[in-house]
């Protein structure tokens, strides 16, 4: 999957004020303050309360009117269940649970005893360190100020000793554990001294030379976003003025040449004067928006695939509401990746195609494929997979949003209303790098009072989608929670899915870090099918690994045959090599089917255009 939550409206003449510019350069909290206008930081701490109060009201509003129905107390149940499994397996055993209370004490008398030794003038190493990387604790008063450096200490030993208690719970069970440190990972982000005014010596400062005017900006942002998200908090990690669609995002010419209920299918212009003869279809995944592979000019993979003579066609999911309720896996399947080849035949004349999918879209490619084969359709020629699980024995981090208990839980909810918010898989995906893209924007937004910077990725990113029901209970269910399709289980349209009947070319690409699809688990995955598989792991995630144009020469990727044997075992042998894997992708594609015509433009077909790319489904907001 790849995700996230709808970007914040903005009410008329609401966005705050740029922050004053600071008389002198703020010093570290060890050397001179900045001079106190107590008069000033008197009036905007009123000021703060009063867009405090306004951010309250926007919460409870909704809840009081019943248009949300409050789940807190579920979720935070969840949360202390799965911790509490940890504490019960300590509790259990009187040795182990005065071993972890022994060693926690012991590190806290250390840390005292070096306060006591720098707040008399001696210099010492810290007890504990930060993570090098870790840029919560980026500014120098957290080394120089004993105070800070004693609660920076702290909380470095504390979330350190909880988190190795997780990991030495053996004797839980693994799902369990694994939801316990997920959870426990939210509490430990969440109470971060640097997530706090009085104990982050760089707020204190901003607050100062400021006279708390980052307050009340950040207050007012606090109440449009909660506003904007109705009732719910909907951060905003972009400013998305910056952007617009079809001018400079998703704007590579083409037009929408079908649409049905559950997708629009856009072609795009050619841009040179012969094309290949085998049309490509992109499916992305319908968990977020297909303009990923189309952000800017110059990280468009549509583009790009455009330039080097394929005759692209792009499916663009609809953003559901309550009337898609009971479109399920078998109708993406038919209305979407069925109906799209049937689209391509009719604008181009050709049967045969080539198809991408992406995430979740690889999922139901891959499904589909298995599909067609027990017909003996052979329309789909090859397949190409981008950050795809097909096998979930191992489907990474969000796994621990997946067991029997909390699909009847989500289940229950997306029956309310017959669909998942958006907003809820928004928040599933922030929290698997919280502090990166939660709290890190909570201090730059509501405790700095600073507007984010303009990121087109973010942007998508933010711009989230709504699940239907139905198709999201089957996804989980038989995906992530039962393992079917790898299995042979699956069954869609009456018939039982076996991907070893998958004979045609394959092309998997894995990202080495990647948390959503796992390297391991795509290698898994690949094993599946019948017919040869080129598998190529990308440097970097899920999606700076696939979005790697080759001009920017970033990240490399590893090649090395097909998916054989143990995953370790290939990459210790595989080649490396700097720089984009899309040459790779598109040397592999074109020697399968190397034959050109004169380039096809939208229209030239029986399909007439409907109207000019991005179209109007991604347009829909969640």
């Amino acid at each position: 999957m790849i995700a996230r939550a709808a970007p914040p409206e903005r009410a008329k003449n609401a966005a705050p004020p740029p922050p004053p510019a600071p008389t002198a350069e703020p010093s570290g909290a060890s050397g001179q303050s900045p001079a106190l206008d107590v008069e000033a930081l008197g009036h905007n701490i009123a000021r703060a309360i009063e867009q405090g109060g306004k951010a309250l009201a926007a919460y409870l509003t909704p809840r009081q009117s019943g248009e949300i129905k409050t789940k807190v107390a579920n979720e935070i149940g969840e949360m202390a269940r799965s911790i509490g499994r940890v504490a019960d397996y300590y509790m259990a055993d009187p040795h182990r649970a005065f071993a972890a209370q022994a060693a926690l004490s012991k590190q806290f008398v250390d840390l005292w005893a070096s306060t006591l030794q720098r707040l008399q003038g001696e210099q010492g190493p810290p007890v504990v360190a930060p993570d090098a990387t870790d840029k919560r604790f980026a500014d120098s008063a957290w080394r120089d100020n004993p105070y800070f450096d004693f609660i920076k200490q702290a909380y470095v030993v504390t979330s350190r000793w909880a988190d190795d208690l997780v990991k030495r719970a053996d004797d839980l069970d693994p799902h369990d554990r694994e939801k316990a440190h997920f959870y426990l990972r939210q509490v430990t982000a969440a109470l971060s001294p640097s997530n706090f005014l009085a104990t982050n010596p760089e707020l204190l400062r901003t607050t100062l030379a400021e006279s708390g005017e980052n307050l009340v900006r950040g207050l007012k942002m606090l109440a449009e976003d909660i506003d904007a998200g109705h009732g719910e908090l909907r951060i905003r990690q972009s400013d998305a003025r910056a952007f617009k669609l079809g001018v400079n995002m998703a704007a590579t010419p083409g037009k929408v040449v079908f649409r049905n209920a559950l997708m629009e299918l856009i072609q795009y212009e050619p841009s040179t004067p012969q094309v290949y003869k085998r049309p490509l279809l992109i499916v992305p995944p319908w968990i977020n928006k297909f303009y990923i592979l189309d952000l800017n000019p110059e990280k468009s993979f549509i583009r790009w695939a455009v330039a080097q003579g394929l005759t692209v066609f792009v499916i663009s999911w609809v953003n559901p509401d309550e009337r898609h309720a009971d479109k399920d896996f078998d109708s993406y399947m038919r209305e979407g990746v069925l109906t799209a080849v049937d689209c391509i035949e009719q604008a181009t004349g050709e049967r045969e195609i080539t198809t991408v999918g992406y995430c979740v879209g690889g999922t139901l490619v891959a499904a589909t494929l298995a599909y067609m084969a027990t017909d003996g359709d052979k329309r789909i020629t090859g397949a190409t997979f981008f950050a795809t699980q097909i096998d979930f024995t191992d489907p990474g981090e969000l796994k621990v949003f997946v067991d029997a208990e909390q699909l009847k839980a989500v289940e229950e909810r997306m029956a309310e209303r017959g669909y998942l918010e958006g907003s809820a898989m928004a928040n599933a995906f922030n929290m698997l790098r919280p502090n990166d893209l939660i709290w890190s924007y909570f201090v730059n937004n509501y405790l700095k009072g600073k507007e984010p910077m303009p990121f087109d990725l973010l942007v998508w990113n933010s711009d989230s989608t709504r699940m239907p029901a139905a198709n999201h209970k089957f996804y989980l269910r038989h995906c992530y929670l039962q393992n079917d399709l790898s299995n042979g289980r699956m069954e869609l349209g009456g018939r039982t899915l076996d991907l070893r009947k998958v004979t045609i070319p394959v092309y998997e690409l894995a990202t080495k870090e990647d948390h959503i699809a796992p390297a391991r688990s795509a290698f898994t995955g690949a094993k599946s099918f019948g017919g040869p598989v080129r598998y190529v792991m990308a440097g970097s995630g899920h999606i700076a690994g696939v979005v790697n144009p080759p001009t920017k020469a970033k990240y490399q990727y590893w090649s090395g045959g097909p998916p054989q044997g143990k995953f370790d075992d290939w990459v210790a042998k595989a080649k490396e090599t700097p720089g984009s894997w899309w040459p790779d992708w598109l040397a592999w594609l074109t020697a399968q089917a190397p034959a050109k015509v004169p380039a096809r433009k939208p229209g030239d077909g029986k399909l007439r255009p409907l109207g000019d790319a991005p179209g109007d489904y991604v347009r829909v907001k969640a």
